[in-house]
């Protein structure tokens, strides 16, 4: 797919940055990677990052956690959408989240991210988390837990 170049005025408009977040399903579990650089780092996270121009959220999502921890996720659905402009230190940055499914591939560390695991529900949500990672997980549990986990 060729890559579309974005204009820096985005139209004219000041917007936001938009990035995507997967909760990585495996055996009833969530994967939780450390973050290795700023911000939060050294907190837990879901893998995820920014889009880029011409990319799909959808494209976007499975390169990132391949990217980040090398395996191959099948997206289920969208969770929602994170739009507080007061969610990431660097500015303002809306998160699409996915609830995923392990595919295939081997957990490796990245650049980005170190002791990658999967995590139960209850322990990830005891975690330091990243970000409003929390918050995304609370609305995972109140819409799936006891339909997918």
């Amino acid at each position: 797919m060729a890559k579309v170049k974005c204009p820096c005025n985005c139209f004219g408009y000041k917007a936001p940055a938009v990035a995507v977040d997967a909760i990585v399903l495996k055996n009833k579990s969530i994967l939780l990677i450390r973050r290795r650089k700023e911000p939060y780092k050294g907190f837990y996270a879901l893998p995820g990052g920014f889009i880029e121009c011409g990319e799909s959220c959808e494209e976007a999502i499975k390169r990132e956690v391949y990217e980040e921890v090398g395996i191959n996720i099948k997206i289920l659905d969208l969770l929602g959408v994170y739009s507080n402009p007061e969610r990431d230190p660097r500015g303002h940055v809306i998160s699409i989240c996915y609830v995923t499914m392990y595919e295939s591939g081997e957990l490796k560390e990245s650049e980005e991210a170190e002791n990658i695991k999967f995590f139960n529900i209850e322990e990830a949500l005891n975690q330091k988390l990243a970000f409003d990672h929390k918050k995304i997980l609370e609305d995972f549990v109140r819409k799936y837990v006891g339909i997918l986990i």
